[in-house]
């Protein structure tokens, strides 16, 4: 592996021994936590004297490349600059704006599982316009498995869910047509349609549950292309319909024939129950109409860049037609990672779903305790809670709150037109020291900005996931 390592210093001796070593772990040939070679049994397989092998070990110790440890000998590391530690909070904004969670505990030991199946990936073109087989099994399995029956033929592997629903845009949808939405939305999602040139139809969401006389009169009377919903811990509302609810949706969208995007990101963060026994999923009640994307930015990592779109067979075949404008396939190490998440998914889940259920608990209490005045209904399932304001200043929130070190997407952020202002979004993902200050940050700002109606404007275009 270090072949001509002598050629890599800039003097000959442990500078290049060191400098061949630190290239095998940036290259990911030694991944961190390799153990390596003792000091004399490196040196006698070089021919070299143990000073420059122990010298070598030294230099990569500085860089933070090998780490050492008495009676268990050294092991390879990534250096500081690469592991990038958090910076002091004082010195980065308290970032509520993304409702992505870090990744849960396990993944190092999925990364080690799946080292020899990707090494077998390279003698490959390495281009898998649906997906790689192995985790296409596995997300039909987990399909099955909440009560749909799915085959790998009806899965196709995205960069996320929001690629999966550009993905269904681009085939199904054309400029000046309309799509429903729920109004409130995901912000993202409405970038894509508007990236589309596709005109939002939205349905406004009632105090509680969905406006479904609402949605059967849009769909009569605008008569959309598609539709795109969010059933499953609506993003912001976190609300879920229920499966009588599901039916009757059902029923009102086969009547209009109207195709649905429902969008599942968030359905593995059911707080209160199970996802295996919670409400069938949309497309168990109109299996022709419904094209399920998911992703696994939520449940597992944003950093995977992984998604999926489940749907009937020839509809699968249009989305992989359409791809290659946008890409050629999904990374294949990233696929193999998520299949062997998901070859035994539920220890990960349902540790990531105690996790997060102990933060919602410490988000609404620091809510309740330090803005008294903001109402909102704790959610089942989800990553944030969707806060009433006593008065119409969520976008002067936000800009205020950028001031003091605090990033949240306001009210606005969901709505097709904007408005929303008596409302703001706030996710419980960050931990639970800083959810509390990012409150009573927050609370600091809202006793300074008082009822009489915000300016309408931007909010400094907050990233929001």
């Amino acid at each position: 592996m270090l072949g001509e390592w002598r050629e890599h210093g800039s003097r000959q001796g442990s500078a290049g021994l060191a400098a061949g070593i630190r290239l095998l772990v940036l290259d990911g040939q030694l991944p961190p936590g390799t153990t390596l070679p003792a000091e004399r049994e490196l040196a006698a397989a070089l021919g070299v004297s143990r000073t420059l092998v122990a010298t070598a070990w030294d230099l990569l110790r500085a860089d933070g490349m090998v780490v050492s440890r008495r009676g268990s000998g050294s092991r390879t590391a990534l250096p500081t600059a690469v592991a990038r530690p958090a910076a002091p909070i004082g010195d980065q904004p308290l970032d509520l704006a993304r409702a992505a969670p870090a990744a849960p505990a396990g993944f190092a030991a999925a990364i080690d599982a799946v080292r020899g199946s990707f090494a077998a990936e390279l003698s490959g073109h390495g281009y898998h316009e649906l997906g790689i087989d192995p985790l296409r099994e596995r997300l039909a399995e987990r399909f099955a498995a909440r009560g749909l029956p799915t085959t790998p033929e009806q899965i196709l592997v995205t960069n996320g869910a929001h690629h999966g629903l550009a993905l269904v845009l681009r085939a199904m949808a054309g400029p000046g047509d309309r799509v429903l939405v729920e109004q409130p939305t995901y912000p993202n999602a409405l970038e894509a349609l508007r990236a589309a040139h596709v005109v939002p139809v939205p349905v406004p969401m009632p105090e509680a549950d969905w406006d479904l006389d609402g949605i059967e009169a849009a769909l009569r009377q605008a008569a959309p292309r598609l539709a795109y919903l969010i059933v499953d811990f609506h993003n912001p509302t976190g609300r879920r319909l229920d499966a009588p609810g599901r039916e009757r949706l059902a029923a009102i969208l086969r009547r209009a024939r109207t195709p649905v995007v429902v969008d599942e990101t968030l359905v593995e963060l059911d707080l209160d129950g199970d996802p295996l026994d919670g409400p069938p999923p949309m497309a168990t009640f109109a299996p022709n109409l419904v094209i399920t994307v998911g992703s696994a930015s939520k449940s597992h990592w944003g950093g995977l860049r992984l998604g999926w779109v489940r749907a009937p067979e020839e509809v699968i075949g249009r989305l992989a037609a359409a791809r290659h404008a946008f890409d050629l396939g999904s990374p294949v190490f990233e696929q193999l990672l998520l299949a062997q998440l998901y070859t035994d998914p539920e220890p990960m889940l349902r540790a990531r779903r105690a996790e997060v259920a102990v933060l919602r608990g410490v988000l609404a209490d620091a809510v309740r305790a330090h803005c008294p005045q903001w109402r909102f209904e704790l959610p089942a399932g989800g990553l944030s809670l969707w806060c009433e304001l006593p008065g119409p200043v969520g976008t002067r929130i936000a800009v205020a709150a950028q001031n003091v070190g605090v990033r949240v997407a306001p009210g606005a952020r969901f709505g097709v037109h904007g408005g929303l202002e008596r409302w703001l979004r706030l996710p419980y993902t960050l931990p639970a020291p800083q959810l509390v200050d990012a409150v009573r940050r927050l609370a600091r700002v809202g006793s300074l900005v008082t009822g009489s109606p915000g300016t309408i404007g931007s909010d400094g275009l907050i990233p929001v996931a």
